[in-house]
């Protein structure tokens, strides 16, 4: 599983202000005196910021805040009243206000035990020479789930779609991926601000995105792999870093890019940062607030969001009760029915669950009534699943997709995504004018239902390995269900 994994979590540490006690005759009463600051304080590290102000803050309105509090603002989206500040002094948090001001960034360095998220550390230096160039499309047995080898046939798509592939980067020489890629649409948003230097937006420590994108829209040219939509065109933004973080200002520029780029779809095949769930309280609701601003103005502007359900195995509709975080660590956190995985929890989203090769619900996907809306072939981990239908063992197998240099079978709720996403993008190029909305609800309706499993016991020992709620047209496993490229594309 390449992308998702718990992160432990750890808080922001407060900035104390000091205080002192005034007492007139018998009336005590207890007076906030702020501390002397002639001038802010440059030692210490340079840290960012997100800041979330007041729907119609203009630009020099939220300078002018973050100056006052010791800050410099480098990126502002006026449309959501959502920026990126930078500042070296400790207090900027406490100033700006915690309920306005947070530093993912801040977190991930109080927590030195840490470990990537993506599959990172590998070269993506390939000569595209030395791809493969054998017809590899008989081994995509995910296609074939799902009827896109049959979808193709009658359309590949529209090139005036545009699929934003919101991950670590997309291999802009790779083969199968050149006629699909648009260079003019990309960018790399890793300080929150969009760069569209190539520099910027190829892939440079994970093959992850190069992989999604290869599952959306590889060539149908009889080498290598194809994908579920050949012809339409995609966009590298690039949203995960070189340790395979995705901050919330990151995503928060990835889908401001993607809506000012008129992207019709955009692939989300990763969790926001710090925390596998983030909550709207406290200093949280900074981040969460802030995701779901951009994805509702995305919503507003014609960008449907497709995002996967994550690999944590865990129910995402009943978080109550769950803790996060290291047991040794005083930076626990509790888990409360406003915690989400941002962005597939939020409304508007379509959220992505994984199955294997025998339609079962993969082992790690995690799932949720009210959360899932469709499933898609992510592969099975498990060298052996176990198949309740028929008590047979099922080989391991990952989807194969497109790598720097090649071909690679990955599994997770991450190639999942990409076939709905690549679906999505067929109903485009056939409905054109269809909202986000109307997307979401042809994707859905096309789907086929997939029953709750009598037995979900993947190993044979007897227990339960999780339990499906619902009914065959809606469950908590698969959603709708199955989503479907044949029906997309047939009248």
């Amino acid at each position: 599983m390449p992308l998702l994994r718990r992160v432990p979590a750890a808080a922001v540490s407060a900035v104390v202000l000091a205080t002192s006690l005034v007492t007139t005759g018998a009336n005590a009463s207890a007076t906030v005196v702020d501390p002397p600051r002639d001038a802010c304080s440059q030692s210490g590290a340079e840290l960012r910021y997100l800041v979330l102000l007041t729907p119609g803050t203009t630009e020099a309105e939220a300078s002018a805040d973050v100056t006052a509090a010791c800050g410099a603002l480098s990126v502002y989206y006026p449309e959501i009243a959502v920026g990126v500040a930078g500042s070296a002094d400790a207090a900027f948090g406490t100033l700006m206000g915690t309920d306005r001001a947070f530093s993912a960034e801040k977190v991930l360095k109080a927590n030195q035990n840490r470990a990537g998220k993506v599959k990172g550390g590998e070269s993506v230096t390939a000569d595209p020479a030395d791809v493969d160039p054998s017809d590899l499309t008989g081994q995509q047995w995910d296609m074939t789930m799902i009827g896109a080898d049959r979808a193709r046939r009658i359309t590949p798509g529209s090139r005036d779609v545009l699929v934003g592939v919101l991950d670590s980067g997309v291999d802009p020489d790779h083969p199968d991926l050149t006629a699909a890629l648009d260079p003019a649409a990309s960018a790399g948003c890793l300080t929150g601000r969009p760069d569209t230097s190539q520099t910027a937006w190829e892939p440079t420590a994970s093959s992850h995105g190069t992989h999604v994108a290869g599952t959306i829209a590889a060539a149908d040219d009889g080498h290598g792999t194809t994908g579920v939509a050949p012809g339409v065109r995609i966009a590298s933004v690039k949203v995960v870093d070189d340790s395979g973080y995705i901050l919330p200002e990151y995503a928060v520029c990835g889908l401001m890019w993607a809506t000012a780029n008129k992207m019709k779809v955009t692939n989300n095949s990763y969790f926001v940062d710090p925390w596998l769930m983030t909550c709207d309280r406290d200093s949280e609701h900074v981040v969460y607030e802030s995701v779901r601003r951009a994805v509702d103005y995305a919503t507003q502007h014609g960008v449907l969001t497709i995002a996967a359900a994550t690999n944590e195995g865990a129910d995402l509709a009943d978080p109550s009760g769950r803790t996060a975080g290291n047991p040794a660590s005083s930076h626990r956190r509790t888990l409360d029915s406003s915690c989400k995985v941002l962005p597939a929890g939020l409304r508007g989203v379509v959220a992505v669950s994984a199955v294997g090769r025998n339609e079962l619900k993969a082992s790690y996907s995690s799932y949720g009534l009210g959360v899932v809306d469709v499933a898609a072939p992510g592969g099975e981990t498990k060298q052996q699943a176990y198949d309740p239908s028929g008590g047979k063992q099922q080989d391991n197998s990952c989807v194969l997709s497109t790598v720097p240099g090649g071909y690679d079978s990955l599994c997770g709720t991450s190639m999942a995504t990409p076939h709905v996403a690549g679906v999505a993008a067929l109903l485009a190029s056939e409905h054109p004018s269809a909202t986000p909305q109307t997307l979401s609800k042809m994707l859905t309706e096309q789907a086929e239902p997939l029953p709750c499993p009598a037995d979900y016991d993947l190993d044979g020992t007897g227990a339960q390995d999780a339990y499906c709620t619902g009914y065959e047209p809606y469950n908590s496993f698969y959603g709708h269900g199955l989503v479907n490229a044949l029906a997309a594309v047939t009248p």
